[in-house]
């Protein structure tokens, strides 16, 4: 491999990884708002969640390349599913755990359930969510690693895999230092990113 196909490689994983991180943590975010916001669909969906949320994710990674195709966003959908589940059920049990005086608070100034949304509920649950995050790039980066060891032609997994095929232990071996590298990179940013946010609360 030279050095451009080796930053190809490179960029696409961290693409995968970042795109996955922030759409698995938005949606995850958003659905748990929806479970706390409606009973009903919360009595609905949490045994579902808790179900796909202890499945095994390498065992969707086969039906997302036969459903998407073998491209990245098959990849990037792999990484959104090992972590959006295990996002929803955390954030939707910090929701439930916040303080009952403040909800009630709210209420009695006449509030809605949006101002407590957005005035105890999700400042209430910012640490929560940071340490969900820091959790979940770790878990997309393992759920895009198993997308391209199964449907990719581009990213380190597909390298590792490659590399196993034609005996270059050299770049399996690069390939996973490398991964490890970007993992703790991300990791050391959403570190940077949480200790501000706590500052300034």
């Amino acid at each position: 491999q030279n050095s451009g196909e080796l930053w190809l490689h490179i960029g696409t994983s961290c693409l995968e990884v970042v795109v996955g991180f922030v759409l698995g943590t938005l949606f995850g975010t958003l659905i748990a708002i929806g479970l706390w916001w409606s009973e009903l669909l919360s009595r609905v969906l949490d045994p579902y969640l808790v179900v796909l949320n202890s499945l095994p994710k390498s065992a969707l990674a086969p039906l997302l390349i036969v459903w998407l195709g073998a491209n990245l966003k098959s990849v990037i959908v792999s990484g959104i599913s090992v972590a959006i589940f295990g996002t929803v059920l955390n954030l939707y049990t910090g929701f439930c755990e916040v303080d009952p005086d403040k909800i009630k608070l709210i209420y009695t100034l006449q509030g809605t359930k949006r101002d407590v949304l957005r005035k105890v509920m999700l400042p209430g649950t910012v640490p929560l969510l940071l340490s969900v995050m820091k959790v979940n790039i770790g878990l997309c980066l393992v759920g895009v690693v198993i997308g391209e060891f199964i449907g990719a032609r581009e990213g380190l997994g597909y390298l590792i895999i490659y590399g196993s095929q034609v005996f270059r232990l050299d770049w399996v071996m690069m390939s996973i230092v490398l991964l490890c590298m970007i993992a703790m990179l991300l990791y050391g940013l959403l570190g940077l990113i949480e200790k501000r946010c706590l500052r300034r609360r």
